[in-house]
């Protein structure tokens, strides 16, 4: 390892890159990180770097929630290791290069904390029953004029969808795309989306680890690029209540012996096991709603007619739907289908998020589950017995009930272990009592341009 990343520093420092920023996602969806000097890398490589045990438990604030199981103090020290794998010199911030790290206890065993590491063995795990996984997001953000007042301004107003949109911040638009590129990042497409301000790009599908590594690293090309240009971008489900909510869809689709297990068209996925995926995800969606989308602002986002997930079902092609099946077809193929989740945003820890969607999509798949009937319409526009009729169910809105409903889901607190479902739950209490004596709006404020 050292060794290997010997030879890497020769190659940085032939392109002036000055250091290394290693970097993990918390408990709150918030990138941390790192920085070493680029001479360091084959030293931090094999023996990591130094960080406090109590990341585990920050909370959106930078407050430090003591208390959760085997976190009651700020004693102990992890080691965060660098995956040369995913090594990039960035081409926004040429000085510098990135990589995702893993928390390891300082004999190099696993740490109970970590997510990066769980999400890993996750995959690890489907591998040995026979299942791949692929997984691509989609990134929705706010793009806004400097303020005074860390008031969001919309850098472009209308009209939506347009290309005459981007064309007031054109500039940044192509340094996006080009530091992607050049940073190993496959874009699908970019475009101004429905608010005003708001832009959304795709990211190609890739396994999942690498999905979630490419999540952290587009936010760091988006930040650098808008950083250069005098712009601000927020990444929060909900910036404000006057804005539009921004969703980091992701589209998954599971495979074995090479096929894709969700194929299917317009009628939905074509095998009993594709079947059996939409309806794990969809039993488990209150639970896991607790985990892709866990915020005060997540759940603020959820208002129905907003295209966020705000009810329990699935749907084909329905963007109202929190599980959005996405069909295959003659032009695109039969395996070009997925299932979209909508209840998914920036303040989500991806390695967790991924984690667990994997985990009870696959159950579903085990346990032969069958989904329900697919729903065409926005049942936000029903009666309530009509809700009540077809089962359908609003999703959580409160930090208590999302909590009840992941505590109430074994597969998914199992899969979490008693280490980390308590520092995330510990985190998640700390910023409900925040918010408690506050507005809604003096809360987006508070975290609009924390993720």
């Amino acid at each position: 390892m050292a060794e290997r990343a010997a030879g890497l520093v020769e190659e940085l420092r032939a392109r002036g890159v000055a250091g290394v920023t290693v970097v993990w996602a918390d408990n709150n969806g918030i990138p941390r990180s790192r920085t070493v000097p680029v001479g360091s890398l084959p030293g931090v490589a094999e023996h990591g770097i130094g960080v406090s045990t109590v990341f585990s438990i920050f909370d959106t604030n930078d407050g430090i929630q003591y208390g959760a199981p085997g976190r009651e103090t700020p004693s102990g020290d992890v080691r965060l290791v660098p995956d040369l794998d995913r090594l990039t010199s960035l081409a926004g911030q040429p000085g510098l290069a990135w990589a995702p790290g893993t928390q390891v206890t300082v004999d190099g065993s696993p740490w109970p904390w970590d997510q990066r590491s769980l999400l890993t063995s996750t995959v690890d795990a489907l591998a040995e029953r026979g299942y791949t996984a692929r997984v691509g997001y989609e990134l929705e953000f706010a793009v806004s004029l400097p303020s005074e007042d860390g008031a969001v301004v919309p850098a472009y107003r209308s009209p939506a969808y347009s290309p005459h949109a981007l064309l007031e911040i054109d500039a940044f638009v192509t340094d996006v795309l080009r530091d992607a590129e050049a940073n190993g990042l496959r874009i699908g497409q970019f475009h101004a989306e429905y608010g005003p301000g708001q832009v959304e790009l795709s990211l190609g599908a890739a396994d999942p680890v690498t999905a979630a590594d490419e999540q952290l690293l587009a936010r760091q090309t988006v930040l650098a690029a808008a950083a250069r240009h005098g712009l601000r971008v927020s990444f929060a489900p909900l910036p404000s209540l006057n804005l539009a909510g921004n969703g980091w869809h992701a589209h998954t689709s599971l495979w074995r012996d090479g096929v894709n297990l969700l194929a299917g068209g317009a009628e939905g996925p074509g095998t009993t096991a594709g079947a059996g995926y939409v309806a794990g995800l969809l039993r488990d969606l209150p639970a896991l709603a607790a985990i892709t989308a866990p915020s005060i602002g997540s759940m603020a986002r959820l208002r129905p007619g907003f295209f966020a997930g705000a009810y329990g079902f699935w749907g084909i092609e329905n963007r109202e739907a929190p599980l959005r099946y996405v069909a295959g077809s003659e032009l695109l193929g039969l395996d070009h289908a997925n299932v979209e989740l909508k209840v998914s945003d920036a303040s989500a820890n991806p390695y967790l998020a991924l984690s667990a969607i994997l985990t009870s999509g696959v159950a579903g798949v085990e346990e032969n589950l069958a989904p329900p009937a697919p729903i065409a319409s926005d049942p936000g526009t029903w009666k309530k017995k009509e809700r009540a009729a077809a089962g359908v169910t609003a999703l959580p809105t409160t930090q208590a009930d999302q909590e009840a409903a992941l505590l109430a889901c074994p597969r998914l607190t199992d899969l979490l272990g008693p280490e980390r479902l308590g520092a995330f739950l510990a985190v998640r209490r700390a910023d409900a009592a925040f918010a408690a004596d506050r507005e809604t709006e003096d809360v987006l404020a508070a975290w609009r341009w924390r993720y």
